[in-house]
């Protein structure tokens, strides 16, 4: 994926946009990645499941790990 400095992007931002590729661009602050563009078109059902095996559950996601009961005195 291809990257650019906040500060080289504003200054071509216009021409970036014209030439954006199906990917998009990642755009970096002092060499850390802080936003993305890409284009509009992409359809948003090839984002699903673009972070498989990039995160990892530990424990129940359904539950909080909170006992409650709706019954209980408050």
């Amino acid at each position: 994926m291809k990257t650019m400095g906040a500060a080289k992007f504003k200054a071509q931002c216009l021409a970036v946009i014209d030439s954006l590729g199906p990917d998009g661009i990642v755009i970096t602050k002092h060499g850390k990645p802080v936003a993305k563009v890409i284009p509009i078109g992409r359809e948003s059902s090839a984002l699903i499941g673009c972070l498989r095996s990039k995160i990892r559950v530990h424990g129940s996601i359904i539950s909080t790990g909170l006992r409650w009961d709706a019954h209980a005195e408050p």
